[in-house]
Formats: C-alpha cells, structure tokens, sequence
C-alpha cells in the first residue's frame, strides 16, 4: 500500500507540473491564505501605509508530504517617505519552488497617496524589478529522455516585472485593486523552443487581484474583520478566498478561511509586542488532493519600527 501510494503521489505530481508548465497558455501567482498580512507582495499601493518602517516575512509549505510540493517564501519592507509622508517605498522579494522549477523575483514598490476626506486616502502604487526562473529537468523521471522539451535546463532566465495597484482604506475599511505584473513573457530560453509547438510555452499571464476588508468594533476588547481576495487570470480557475477574524484585547487574532472548491483555513496570530506580530495557518484541502498531503501550513512574521511615538497607539488589523 505505501508503494502504491508513492506511485500515486508521483504520478499526480507529474501531471500537475506538466499541466502547469506546458499545456496551458497562463501560470498561477503563488497563493496565501494570510493574504490580508501580505498585501504589498501583490499591490504596491499598500507602501507605506502602516505608516512605520515595517518588515515582513512569510513562509509557505503546500500539500505537504507530496513530494515536490510547492514551497513560498516573501520578504516585504515598506516604509512612508516624504516630508508629509504621502509617499511610500519598499521592497517585495518572492522565492517560489514547485517540483524541479524555482522561480523568484526581486521588485521595488512605490505609492502616492492623496487624502479624499479627514478619513479617507487613496494611494496608487508601482512595482517594478526582475523576475527569474530556473528548471532542471534533470529532477523529474522522464519516460522519454529524448523528449525535445526536457532537453536543455532553464537557467537564470531573467524577465523585467512592471505592475501597478490601487489602495484606498480608512481607520475601519479597506480595497485595493492591482495588477503586479503587466508583461506577458514567455518562461523558456529559445533554445528550448526549436521544433517544439508553441502551444506548448508557458507564458505569465496579466494576475488581477480585489482585496477588501472592514473592522467591526464588537465591544472595547474585540473586533471582528471579515475579508475577501479576488484573483482572476486568464485561461485559470477563478480564485476566491473568505476570511472572517477576531482581534481579541488587541493581542491575539482567531479566525477561518474559507478558498473556494480548494480548502479551509484555520488562522491564529499573537501580537508579541506593539512592534512584533506572528500568525500561523493550516489549510485542509477539499479537494482530492488530500488523500496524497497533510494540508498546507503558512508562518508569518511582521516586524515594525515606529518612528512617531503617536504613531500606532493600538496594534492596526489590516
């Protein structure tokens, strides 16, 4: 039964990967159920608007068990800037592992913000920086070793990343609406594509991202924020992730999510100090897949450094 199983594992895993790579025309950004944590990785608009210098770190391991499952890691810093602070400016770094492919990329993020009421800003963002992806075929079994499309490795294939966000929040409320990468580029040196269908390429297509969120105050010593993440690419599923958290005496937060026809999130996080916040999550899998992983587990670490003492005087939920 374990052989059984492992035959299983692998041959799921060779039919994603290749789905993944070859037979379709777009390719999925990676996902997070803490996307309410992670906001600047997909919209640059959200620089600077926690209006401290903040640092954040996220480490994601999906369908775990089943080897070459997808691996994610992010490192975001952002901070306001300018002399009334209605700009701001970060870095978003993202390393993304799936079977014999890393792909990772390394951008700058900018916003401005212009204030629409006493309560209301709307910033706009840009990103921009270098993506690289790197395929070594020699990890996969192959049942051909003459097969043109396992031929020649990808190495440090490098593509210029250009996208853009809206941002618009309040004290209670949030939306933003992004596009983190406008550039339709293939995934494959030329070398690669000689007597090879071009059908068969891999191509990044344009990921369109609606975050939004509000915070009820139930009571002094908790709150409650359900919010909801829209991804939608072409040629792919339609993503839909619902969330529904408690922030309880400001320290610590318990909530559920919910990825349509995909899974179910449980999430937890501790507010250690008014400067460090750590969240974890576990996703069960509602889908066939489960009978080959354990879930998926996320970590996420927030680290900020405020430069007003009027800053932050309670922890912020989004």
């Amino acid at each position: 039964m374990i052989h059984l199983k492992l035959y299983r594992s692998y041959y799921f895993l060779a039919i994603m990967f290749l789905s993944a790579v070859y037979n379709t025309m777009a390719q999925q950004d990676s996902q997070y159920t803490q996307y309410m944590y992670n906001t600047q990785v997909v919209n640059p608009a959200y620089a600077g608007n926690r209006e401290v210098l903040s640092f954040g770190l996220l480490g994601r391991t999906q369908w775990v068990s089943l080897e070459g499952s997808p691996e994610t890691g992010t490192f975001t810093v952002n901070s306001p800037i300018g002399l009334y602070d209605n700009m701001g400016l970060g870095l978003s770094i993202v390393y993304d592992r799936i079977g014999p492919a890393v792909e990772s990329n390394v951008v700058v993020d900018y916003s401005y913000s212009v204030n629409l009421s006493y309560a209301t800003k709307l910033s706009m963002g840009l990103k921009a920086g270098l993506d690289m992806l790197d395929v070594d075929y020699s990890k996969l079994t192959i049942f051909n070793g003459l097969d043109p499309h396992f031929q020649t490795n990808v190495d440090n294939k490098l593509q210029p990343q250009i996208g853009a966000g809206l941002y618009l929040n309040t004290d209670k409320f949030y939306a933003g609406l992004s596009v983190p990468n406008f550039l339709n580029t293939k995934h494959f040196d030329e070398s690669t594509l000689e007597n090879v269908n071009t059908n068969d390429i891999a191509f990044e297509r344009l990921h369109y991202y609606f975050i939004t969120g509000y915070v009820f105050d139930l009571n002094n010593n908790l709150k409650f924020k359900p919010a909801t993440l829209v991804k939608y690419v072409s040629g792919s599923p339609l993503q839909w992730d619902l969330s529904a958290n408690f922030l309880i005496n400001e320290k610590f937060t318990l909530g559920a999510s919910y990825r349509w026809s995909a899974s179910i999130s449980a999430l937890a996080g501790f507010q250690v100090s008014p400067n460090f916040f750590a969240g974890v999550a576990y996703d069960y899998q509602s889908t066939n897949i489960e009978q080959y992983s354990d879930g998926s587990y996320e970590v996420f670490l927030r680290f900020d450094i405020f430069n007003k003492s009027d800053r932050i005087v309670t922890p912020r939920f989004f």
